[in-house]
């Protein structure tokens, strides 16, 4: 039969949820203090305390020294005691002996009660703090046990207690008594009676990991949440990306007919959300931003702003609310957005036009203070500006403006605006022209980081996320292998371009700046035409053959247009029989061009071309019907390395 002791200790176990070897180790402190109080022992000296489970019973272990003849029971214990603890005891040593007093069960009852009950809710304490400090960030669920005027309190597991305050709460919500809730853990503070546990329902973290319970895609990493941004109540913005090709990122977090959207809207009080494909690129991405409405364009200014141009009616729609999906598109994207319409964008840029003054920016990397002229800004648009006064008129006296008016008004602000963000964002090619003239050394060019390249803010920031962060590393990596530069997430054919001006750029001044080498080579052909002259024989005539060797390979280094539009004037002619084709077939070679594109033959020796000629990759095939064998033969234009190095 188990004793009391044992079945007190198992319903304590019981009613605190605590580990075993916690409750153990309050108890002993308990007795610890309780020994010390009754013999009014001294704070610096050792006192241990035992517990048997089994029995109940404590044992009390303390330090004392070794003496001839004891004077104070508390701190002094005789030799021959001290020996059955330690043999090797010697006076003046200490030594930790049994010291448990004879009536310390009593005692231990009145005095270590409240020791006791304090170590047990500290261990409580401790047990929820450490519980709940990892699960900042984590959705907990719990039922509301008190409503005040501060907010709510939230019932939690472990017997914690969570606060919900009114600015954590989602605009129009309302709970009552025993209504299970779901908040976000934002912070856990100490209090000395219990953990301050501070429960939101507005952070956007809520949001996102809402979304990782109803999207597996997202909470297996198939798809990515980029950037996320919400008005809790309102509206909330979502970027998002796949991290494996073939996977529609936004349709995952819709669902099959919106419903696992609908259930997150559900759970935000009706929130409305938009769910965006995140973009490297930051124009697309700014587009695709503001939806839903539409946008005409989208150009990046000095700094990190932007400026975007909207339809006239698409104008309300983009701003929003109290310009509720500007202000969410600029915060999702990271960067200062203007919206204007098509109208007020013309508006100012004749304006600007009128006044005659040059436009001053800023350069983005340099820094540089950029003038640009009037004469230089609007080249050419002496008649699209009557145009655009004529339709900005027609919209003052408010009459209709037909559609073909406002293609020639998104033309206008087009081409003006991408004059004017040329200006301020150099192309690589500028900035190497740049680099060029500052006459750095071969070892300060390689160690240049590549946002000196001229390269776009969003090809930097992906090059860099994968190691790529000098002029260096993109030569040793375009050299060795590009395809490993084209295959990051993100990276364009155009991209692809630049980089190849990057490895141009570095290799000629590698080779300017290793000259030896290039006068090595210089010398060794200048032997053999020693040779040539020894053998003096006439008959050179014989090499004759090879300028026929020298023409035929002409094709594969520079394609000669020449032969090819002979045969044109007599193809159009369409007098021809068909006897007179197959003659012309079997005496001569038959020619055609082939595009590799749409896998077609565009031009053969006889007809007329065809309408959809689309450019000629350079591949000629010429049949001969005396040896019944056809030859297929590529014209080179850039060597035989893709990216032009």
């Amino acid at each position: 039969m188990k004793s009391e002791f044992v079945l007190a200790f198992n319903e304590v176990l019981e009613e605190k949820q605590l580990p075993r070897d916690v409750i153990i180790q309050a108890l002993e402190s308990a007795m610890v203090s309780a020994y010390r109080k009754a013999v009014t022992a001294s704070a610096a000296q050792h006192v241990e305390a035992k517990l048997d489970p089994e029995t109940g019973r404590f044992v009390i272990y303390a330090e004392k020294e070794v003496v001839d003849s004891v004077v104070d029971n508390r701190t002094e214990v005789l030799l021959e005691e001290a020996r059955k603890v330690d043999p090797d005891a010697q006076l003046g040593d200490m030594v930790i002996v049994e010291s448990t007093p004879k009536d310390f069960g009593r005692v231990a009852a009145q005095t270590a009660r409240q020791v006791i009950q304090q170590r047990i809710r500290d261990a409580e304490r401790n047990d929820q703090m450490s519980h709940f400090e990892k699960q900042i960030g984590e959705i907990v669920s719990g039922v509301v046990q008190a409503i005040n005027r501060e907010g709510y309190t939230i019932g939690l597991d472990k017997k914690a207690e969570g606060i919900l305050q009114q600015n954590n709460i989602i605009r129009g919500e309302k709970f009552r008594m025993h209504d299970r809730v779901r908040a976000l853990v934002v912070e856990v503070k100490d209090n000395p009676r219990n953990p301050q546990i501070v429960l939101s329902r507005t952070h956007k973290d809520f949001l996102r990991r809402l979304l990782e319970n109803e999207v597996p895609e997202i909470f297996h990493g198939i798809v990515e949440i980029r950037s996320i941004t919400r008005e809790p109540g309102e509206r909330a913005k979502i970027a998002v990306s796949a991290t494996q090709q073939g996977i529609d990122p936004v349709g995952a977090c819709v669902g099959l007919r919106g419903v696992r959207i609908q259930a997150i809207v559900r759970e935000l009080h009706d929130e409305k959300i938009d769910v965006i494909e995140w973009n490297p690129d930051p124009v697309i991405y700014i587009s695709k931003a503001i939806s839903p409405a539409r946008v005409v364009g989208v150009y990046l200014g000095e700094g990190n702003s932007a400026t975007v141009i909207v339809p006239e009616d698409q104008l309300s729609l983009a701003i929003g609310r109290e310009g509720q999906n500007a202000r969410l598109a600029a915060r999702l994207t990271g960067w200062r957005i203007d919206i204007k319409s098509v109208i007020e964008a013309a508006s100012e840029l004749i304006h600007t036009y009128e006044q005659g003054k040059d436009v001053v920016l800023t350069h983005e990397t340099s820094g540089e203070v950029i003038k640009i002229s009037i004469d230089e800004l609007f080249a050419n648009e002496d008649e699209n500006i009557e145009k655009v006064r004529a339709v900005l008129a027609k919209k003052a006296e408010g009459r209709a403006i037909l559609p073909e008016e406002i293609d020639a008004l998104n033309g206008f602000v087009d081409r003006v605006e991408k004059r004017k963000t040329a200006k301020v964002h150099f192309s690589v090619a500028d900035m190497l022209k740049m680099i060029g003239k500052k006459g750095l050394s071969q070892s300060e060019i390689e160690a240049l980081p590549i946002q000196d390249s001229g390269l776009p803010a969003h090809v930097c920031e992906i090059l860099g996320n994968n190691g790529y962060r000098t002029f260096d590393d993109i030569y040793n990596v375009m050299k060795n292998d590009p395809d490993v530069m084209f295959k990051l997430h993100g990276v364009t054919a155009d991209d692809m371009n630049d980089l190849a001006r990057i490895v141009t750029f570095v290799s000629k001044r590698k080779a300017s700046a290793e000259p030896e080498p290039v006068e090595e080579v210089a010398e060794e052909p200048a032997a053999e035409p020693e040779i040539e002259e020894i053998a003096e024989v006439e008959p050179v005539a014989e090499p004759e053959p090879e300028p026929v060797e020298e023409f035929v390979e002409e094709p594969y280094i520079e394609p000669e247009p020449e032969p090819v539009a002979e045969p044109e004037p007599e193809v159009e002619e369409q007098e021809l029989s068909m006897e007179d084709i197959f003659n012309s077939v079997s005496n001569g070679l038959m020619k055609m061009e082939y595009d590799e594109e749409d896998d077609s033959r565009l031009d053969v020796g006889y007809g007329k071309p065809s309408k959809k000629k689309k450019k000629k990759k350079g591949i000629e095939i010429e049949y001969d019907p005396d040896s019944d064998s056809t030859t297929v033969r590529r014209k080179h234009k850039r060597g035989d390395d893709d990216w032009g190095w």
